[in-house]
């Protein structure tokens, strides 16, 4: 029951914030609303990375055999620039583009132009640096199971947590974030693409099948582990891919640690309670990367390094600290548990005195949240009038703290009475008895006599007594 209460719980949060992501869109489909804010931009000089990306797309797309593909992708892309609508998304994701480009296009670079295949650097690496070929003892030893393990994380979840993390940045943090995801990850793949082009290096597979012998372009590329999945799965999906791969000898760095290591930055920065399982995923894929053959521990290793530096180089100071908490415009913070204490968010252990039941300052705020100011008095008025000369200031049963009186969630409203303005009304009219010597505290109490009343007693006396 709780479970289903969670789960329904989540997906209304989840359809909240995207229909509030949905009315943030910019829905306009008119070019020319696009050359008014380009003609109204003010250039800086970050905006000249734009002539950088014009370059790289007119090479690649200069050693393209296909005249469609020459003509289509510059005019696709330019239509989607123009389109308010479309150039919210394809302008930040200039850099994304850029690397799938340089990555697909590599394929076509003449071999007469491409540099020498190393296949000895990176084990010798390894085995200076680490004392062994670690990737050569993970591999000695191998289970359907541990390919299972080794495969969700490396053949599917690395081509899908991409577009997780950029779905949840739309719906629940400023679009400045997702600008962010897209501009870092786009140019972290794109520089670990041209490292791959420019520093060719031979994967583990390469040296179980060839040994040490020299590798040229021509040699089909090999899925490694994933030749397993696929008799597994009766299938050749993952042999055809890697044996056609535009990239067959980028071993170095390892984009897939690269990828892992800064979907958890992003997460754990930008939703600090996921912390610990986005990092157990990129252990479990470091481990994958190696035991399926795809990449020796240096390759890991680089591959996170490049990661790091292009999420701190990328990550601005107004995205820091409380500000990656921000929930953005339309979206309240309660939606998506922004509310939960701060040792929830950052996954700190509570002081003693939370555990053991403590009233702390969190709590106390959490509480006066609740409260209704005239559940009070109307949980007083009920029952027997209490004399209210004589009332205590602490409230009947009451909570140990200064915190005041929680409305208990799910009763019903108490019913309204009116004993209090009764109790009020005759202590006012007790003044006017008084006049006539009653007295509600009783008889051993006298009032000052009345002003009038003695002149009236004095006239009286002096009217009785003989007159000289």
């Amino acid at each position: 029951m709780t479970f289903g209460i969670t789960v329904k719980r989540a997906l209304k949060r989840v359809l909240t914030a995207f229909l509030a992501a949905v009315g943030r869109l910019d829905k306009s489909l008119s070019p020319w609303d696009t050359l008014h804010r380009l003609r109204q931009h003010s250039f800086t000089l970050s905006d000249t990375v734009y002539l950088f990306h014009i370059v790289n797309a007119i090479f690649w797309l200069s050693i393209l055999p296909s005249l469609l593909l020459k003509l289509a992708i510059p005019i696709i892309y330019t239509i989607a620039v123009l389109i308010p609508f479309t150039s919210q998304f394809f302008v930040p994701a200039t850099p994304v583009f850029a690397w799938l480009l340089t990555y697909f296009s590599s394929r076509f670079i003449p071999v007469s132009y491409r540099p020498t295949i190393s296949v000895v650097l990176l084990p010798t690496l390894e085995s200076v640096l680490y004392g062994a070929n670690i990737s050569d003892i993970l591999t000695r030893f191998t289970h359907p199971a541990l390919d299972i393990m080794a495969w969700l994380p490396y053949g599917v979840a690395h081509f899908v947590i991409p577009f997780v993390v950029a779905a949840f940045l739309w719906l629940f943090r400023p679009k400045e974030v997702l600008q962010l995801w897209a501009r870092a990850f786009g140019y972290m793949n794109l520089i670990g693409v041209l490292i791959q082009i420019l520093v060719p290096c031979a994967p583990p597979w390469y040296e179980l099948i060839y040994g040490l012998t020299p590798a040229d372009y021509s040699m089909p590329g090999s899925a490694g582990g994933l030749a397993r999945i696929d008799k597994l799965l009766h299938s050749n999906g993952y042999t055809l891919a890697f044996s056609t791969s535009p990239v067959i000898f980028g071993a170095f760095p390892s984009l897939h640690s690269a990828c892992a290591t800064i979907e958890a930055l992003f997460i754990s920065h930008f939703f600090p309670h996921t912390t610990r399982f986005i990092w157990c995923y990129v252990a479990v894929l470091y481990w994958a990367t190696m035991y399926l053959t795809h990449h020796y521990l240096i390759d890991v290793v680089v591959g996170s390094c490049l990661a790091v530096a292009c999420f701190y180089f990328f990550l601005p100071d107004e995205l820091k600290g409380a500000a990656a908490l921000a929930s953005p415009s339309g979206l309240s913070t309660s939606v998506y548990g922004s509310g939960r204490s701060k040792y929830e968010i950052y996954d700190l252990e509570e002081p003693r005195a939370h555990r053991r039941g403590g009233r702390g300052n969190g709590n106390i705020m959490r509480d006066a949240a609740d409260y209704d100011p005239e559940d009070l008095s109307d949980r007083e008025s009920e029952g027997e009038e209490m004399d209210i000369t004589f009332r205590s200031p602490v409230v009947p049963n009451g909570l140990n703290s200064a915190t005041p009186l929680m409305k208990p969630m799910g009763q019903p409203p108490p019913r309204r009475s009116h004993s209090h303005t009764a109790s009020i009304a005759s202590l006012i009219r007790a003044e006017e008895r008084a006049e006539d010597g009653w007295s509600p505290i009783g008889g051993s109490f006298v009032f000052p006599p009345h002003a009038a009343r003695v002149q009236g007693e004095r006239a009286a006396e002096e009217a009785r007594s003989p007159r000289p």
